[in-house]
């Protein structure tokens, strides 16, 4: 029977958020049951994307991604997927009618970065990040308000600047990574060779406001989907916070984490914060 499938692809989804991401995989578990395994299907796609363009040094990436572009298209086409990931996010795709535009916008962004390494522009930097990250956000917003075009809309712009802070923290955390093993500069205007303390606070300050404009998006979302993205709210900006307080230099020689005892403190914190109403 197909839904045997079907519930095989879903849990591949689910694992994969789990292996590759404890901070997502523990705020996709503060989400509703009924909204929760639509995410982890949507992370499931963007990961594996992902993983091909990052990862896969020892193999053909580019034909690698032709393929799994054509395996998403017929996926998308046919409403099935003998690929587990495209299986459970196609469905996810059709039950909240995630427009196509965010789809291929998002698979532009991952193609680029194939053969691309420095975002010299802010116009290249803002077009990479709308489509690896704004775009992820949206989404995830149409599961979060469940396909409603009007609560959407009234919510995209949020979406779209939490998507964008989360991906600089990313950014600003994986300098050393992203610049030594896959040559890449991100941010433009910015010699992460010679990154100095200003250069560090240009960059938080931004995100910042990329922070703000989201968190006045959380406390409108429905209950099913608020406190999972409050969760991951807290911890992202956890993160920048020991960031802006590290020497640039150490940045660009180590990777920052937020140690699992103090992502459960968040946690905690957060689930207090949302049971009294504090954000």
């Amino acid at each position: 029977m197909k839904a045997i499938f079907d519930e095989v692809s879903y849990e591949c989804s689910k694992i994969v958020t789990q292996a590759y991401s404890t901070s997502f995989s523990l705020a996709t578990k503060m989400l509703s049951t009924s909204i929760r395994g639509d995410i982890y299907n949507i992370y499931g796609f963007v990961r594996c994307a992902d993983e091909i363009v990052d990862a896969f040094h020892n193999y053909d990436k580019e034909t690698l991604f032709n393929k799994f572009e054509e395996d998403l298209e017929r996926s998308l086409k046919d409403k099935i997927s003998l690929n587990p990931i495209l299986n459970a996010f196609q469905y996810t795709y059709h039950k909240y009618n995630i427009p196509y535009h965010l789809v291929s916008s998002f698979m532009k962004s991952m193609r680029m970065d194939l053969n691309k390494s420095v975002y010299s522009t802010e116009a290249e930097f803002k077009e990479y990040i709308y489509g690896s990250a704004d775009v992820v956000g949206l989404m995830c917003l149409r599961v979060f308000v469940k396909g409603d075009d009007e609560r959407y809309e009234s919510l995209k712009l949020s979406a779209m600047s939490l998507g964008s802070a989360f991906q600089k923290v990313n950014f600003l955390r994986d300098l050393k990574a992203d610049y030594e093993h896959l040559n890449r500069s991100y941010f433009p205007n910015t010699n992460l060779l010679e990154l100095d303390e200003g250069s560090k606070q240009r960059i938080v300050e931004e995100i910042k406001v990329d922070f703000k404009q989201g968190y006045d998006g959380i406390v409108q979302l429905p209950n099913e989907a608020k406190f999972g993205v409050y969760t991951a709210y807290k911890y992202y900006y956890k993160l920048l916070s020991k960031l802006q307080k590290t020497p640039s230099k150490e940045i660009k020689n180590t990777r920052i984490r937020v140690p699992n005892y103090q992502k459960f403190g968040l946690l905690a914190k957060s689930y207090v914060n949302y049971k009294l109403n504090l954000y």
